[in-house]
């Protein structure tokens, strides 16, 4: 039997905007002060009217955009009628039929690593629910209601079934905060809850006979890290081939529903939760409180060219113009945009896009690791790391030396003394770090260091070739700028002509 796995992923995306969509309560994580950031209106007090947050709908607009989606010119509010505790109206402002978006797409690497596209149903937006405190020791204890979220902006992006795997799953999800951190959008921060996801998983299973059937499909809600989703989904597989192997039910069947599973992240296994409520029972109807929201063909034309360049644009166009491995461009281009743009600064100095992306992804990247910081921190400027690259680049230091300044700059950049791209020239010439172009010089290193290192040449003689690494430590010594290739070269040319 042929098993393959249907994905599709409901993406909530909490918007960076200053205050709330329909209110001016502020929008920010604060779980240590539940239930100040709220009004009237976020509360669903009678008589209260919503008022649309501007900017929430053009951070929208942006998103929307980017994710090559169709920008309807008229769009409306629902409302979407549910009853649970962190809802205080009884019901959340929704779009229904008519989203402000529809029929976009997103790249990703597939698990057969072939680049294709998701394709994305809808992008719609609503209000945030608040958040429901639970005892989860076990003692039944109260719950509690948190409602400083509710009202937030939410960006609902809705893919159709195109994933095939808990894998591809996790890298869409990357892939979609990496551009929503690049448009700024959001900062996507899963631990604060201002990226979440739930999985819609069945399975389609085909027969010798070439007949196929799906498994009822699952919905795994609220997963709010990589980690989880692809978990959930690696779990939901397995779950469901052993219940239609047991079972034999399938989608279609009599009395057999969409449902709704939780996730437990301490034991890796979902749980079911209740039936999947279909847009019948949410009752919706226009909301009688806000007026429709018309777009022009001009604004869309403006959004749509204000854009900054995506990430896979950016990784191809490293790869192209720059000369970097699939590998070096991924690195540079997942750890943001602020990131990427150092890069191109140290580029734009050094003029060699190879050099300057073994800098970033190996030295600097490691330093901000350590540190803790963010690019912005981070006391080595672009135009500095791009002119100790530059030197490197016209042979005016080794690579090693190129290290060497650049850590030594760190140090005194920690001591709070001021450092410049003039202090890399000094800092070369105040180390001697400069590479020896005098070939006598050279030559004469190397005969002293072979003289005082007879037992090491000998044993090179021998068939013992790395003896000759202390022959080349003693001219690297005497000669710090030189080149370690060029210096073992010439020790093996003497070697020879003096057997």
């Amino acid at each position: 039997m042929n098993v393959t796995t249907i994905v599709g992923l409901e993406v909530h995306v909490q918007l960076q905007t200053k205050t709330k969509i329909f209110c001016g309560c502020a929008n920010r994580f604060n779980p240590d002060a539940p239930n100040t950031q709220v009004c009237p209106v976020c509360l669903g007090h009678p008589g209260t009217l919503p008022v649309m947050n501007q900017e929430a709908f053009d951070l929208s607009l942006i998103t929307a955009t980017a994710l090559n989606c169709e920008i309807a010119e008229f769009t409306k509010w629902d409302r979407k009628q549910y009853f649970y505790p962190d809802l205080p109206k009884g019901y959340q402002i929704s779009q229904y039929d008519l989203p402000f978006s529809k029929q976009g797409w997103l790249e990703i690497d597939g698990d057969d690593g072939n680049r294709r596209k998701i394709r994305i149903n809808r992008a719609h937006l609503e209000e945030d629910a608040g958040k429901n405190i639970h005892d989860e020791t076990g003692r039944g204890k109260d719950s509690q209601v948190d409602l400083n979220r509710a009202g937030t902006p939410l960006l609902e992006i809705v893919s159709e079934p195109d994933l095939r795997s808990g894998a591809e799953a996790k890298q869409y999800l990357e892939e979609m905060r990496l551009l929503l951190t690049f448009l700024d959008v959001s900062d996507c921060n899963m631990q604060e809850g201002s990226l979440r996801c739930d999985a819609n998983v069945n399975l389609h299973l085909t027969d010798d006979a070439g007949q196929t059937v799906a498994t009822p499909i699952v919905e795994v809600k609220n997963l709010n890290s990589f980690r989880a989703v692809e978990a959930a989904i690696d779990f939901e597989v397995q779950r469901q081939l052993k219940e239609y192997e047991k079972s034999g039910r399938k989608l279609g069947d009599p009395g057999v529903e969409k449902e709704t599973r939780g996730w437990d992240a301490n034991r890796n296994v979902s749980f079911a939760q209740r039936g999947k409520e279909d847009a019948a029972d949410y009752r919706y109807f226009p909301d009688p409180d806000l007026v429709p929201v018309t777009v022009t063909k001009e604004r869309i034309a403006a959004v749509r060219a204000a854009l900054p360049e995506a990430p896979a644009t950016r990784r191809r166009r490293f790869e192209k113009e720059l000369g970097l491995s699939t590998y070096d461009a991924d690195v540079i281009v997942n750890q943001g945009r602020e990131l990427a743009s150092y890069f191109e600064e140290v580029v734009e100095v050094s003029g060699d896009g190879k050099q300057s992306a073994n800098f970033v992804t190996q030295d600097v990247l490691r330093e901000m690791k350590e540190r803790g910081d963010e690019i912005g921190e981070f006391p080595v400027s672009a135009s500095i790391l791009g002119t100790i690259v530059k030197r490197v680049v016209d042979n005016k230091i080794t690579t090693k030396s190129g290290r060497e300044v650049f850590s030594a700059l760190l140090e005194e950049a920690d001591s709070d003394q001021e450092i410049s791209t003039n202090r890399v020239d000094e800092m070369i010439s105040e180390r001697g770090l400069k590479v020896v172009s005098d070939t006598g010089a050279l030559e004469e290193a190397v005969r002293s260091a072979i003289a005082n290192c007879s037992s090491a040449v000998e044993d090179y003689r021998a068939g013992r070739k790395q003896a000759i690494g202390a022959i080349i430590g003693q001219v690297m010594k005497q000669a710090k700028g030189a080149d370690a290739k060029a210096v073992r070269e010439l020790i093996i040319k003497v070697i020879e002509e003096t057997a």
